[in-house]
Order: C-alpha cells, then structure tokens, then sequence
C-alpha cells in the first residue's frame, strides 16, 4: 500500500510538471503608482497599459480578446438607510450593512459586460458594479436589491462608483489601454487594479496591480500631527486662537 501511494503521488507530480502553461499572459502597466493630493487637487486620472503575450505554441482565437478592469479602493463598512415619512417627521425605518465594502469602485469593459460574459459566468467571476456589491448568496433577494440601488445612485452622484462598457480600448489586436479617473473626494490609501481577460465568455488570464492615494504636503503634516500627537496638536490650535484674538483686539481696538 505505501509503495501504491508514494507511486500515485509520484504519477500526479509528473502530469503537474507536464501540464501546459496559460496560452495567454496579461502585462500590466500604470501611468503611476501615486497620486499625491494637495490643497488644489481636484481629481487625477490613471492610465492602464496593458499587452496580451501569447504563447508562440497556441494557434491565434478566432474570436477577438475581451478585457474587464475592476479598480477596488479601501474598504470600509457602509451602512444605506430608508427614511419614511411618520407624521410631520422623517424617520430610518430599516437600514443595510455592506461590510468590507470598496469606498471607490469602477469596472470598465472592452463592450458592455453583459456582451462578454452573461448568466452564471457573472457571478461566477462577480463581473460588474451590481455583483462587486452583492452578498454572496444574496444577490437575488428582493430585500436587497432598493438597498444596492440606492448606494448605487449615491455613489455614483459622487462619482465614487462608475462602470464604463466601452472603458477600454484596443490600440491593436492584443495591446489596450483604459483610463481611471479618480474624483476629489476619492479616499486615500491603496487602490487594487484587477484585469482580466476573456474570450467568448472563458477568462484566459487575471492579473493585478495597484496604486496609492496619499495626501502631501501640509495637508498631511496636519493630519500626521493631529493622529500621532494629539496633545500638541491641541496646544497648538488653542495657541493660534489666542494669538489670533489677541491680534484682533490689537488691530480693531478703538482709542
């Protein structure tokens, strides 16, 4: 029996070794790896370059590549409530909880989703904005679904959320790009960048990469001081506002 189980392990670790490579390998770059917010940023954009390497072994697709980039910001638990109106008052009647939930999501496509993959293949995959926010096993409730609709629409008034079907553009049959456009009140910290690549609804690759939002400058001196030392930071800010008053009975003192 040992010899039959040493003789099995061996046969699999061979058929493992003898198994072939992915026909296709995605290359990612970005424009940059840090946006830097100062006290004039207004948003930034983030350019993903991306090139299809194919093994020289595999015959070309007959159907042309798909790409799907999902950017994933930090996560945080976000809560969504439903206000009723009782009487003359406005009252939250029932809430939902989206735990681990991305601050900033955007899914852009070389067509619309639906087009490259459809049926289980999208929640398989959690392709596109409605299944990155979905519970898993929840996706079909009706209780859920005015919940991810109203943080759907709030998001995206904010510009936090986005999904562009024709986001990412082909420069030639296996090289693309696709812009990432961050608004001002995009939340700092580290951004995930997801690619994935499909043919007629199969994922042939996924590959990722990831960037940072940070803030710079005396923003951040601000913040660094308010968070690592508190004491002084409130010395200081009571200091300013003595300083301040007593300037201003100086200079509006009326003789």
């Amino acid at each position: 029996m040992p010899r039959l189980l040493f003789a099995a392990a061996a046969l699999a670790a061979v058929c493992a070794s003898l198994a072939p490579a992915a026909a296709e390998t995605l290359i990612l770059s970005l424009s940059t790896h840090r946006v830097a917010i100062t006290s004039t940023y207004t948003g930034s954009s983030i350019v993903v370059f991306g090139a299809i390497e194919r093994d020289e072994r595999t015959v070309a697709r007959a159907a042309p590549y798909d790409v799907v980039i999902t950017v994933r910001g930090p996560r945080r638990t976000t809560i969504v409530r439903e206000k009723e109106r009782v009487g003359p008052l406005w009252l939250n009647t029932s809430q939902r909880r989206f735990v681990d939930l991305p601050t900033y999501l955007a899914v852009l496509s070389s067509r619309p989703i639906d087009e490259i993959a459809g049926g289980a293949f999208l929640t398989r995959y959690r392709l596109g904005l409605d299944m990155q926010i979905a519970t898993p096993g929840m996706e079909h409730l009706a209780s859920e679904e005015p919940f991810r609709e109203a943080l759907l629409r709030l998001k995206n008034d904010q510009g936090l959320f986005t999904e562009e079907p024709r986001g990412v553009t082909f420069l030639t049959p296996s090289i693309f790009r696709a812009p990432i456009t961050l608004p001002a009140v995009a939340p700092t910290g580290n951004y995930d960048v997801e690619v994935a690549l499909f043919v007629d609804g199969a994922q042939l690759a996924r590959q990722t990469t990831n960037f940072e939002v940070v803030k710079t400058g005396f923003e951040q001196a601000t913040v660094t001081l308010a968070h690592d030392h508190a004491i002084f930071y409130g010395l200081g800010v009571v200091a300013m506002a003595v300083l301040f008053g007593w300037l201003a009975t100086i200079i509006f003192r009326r003789d």
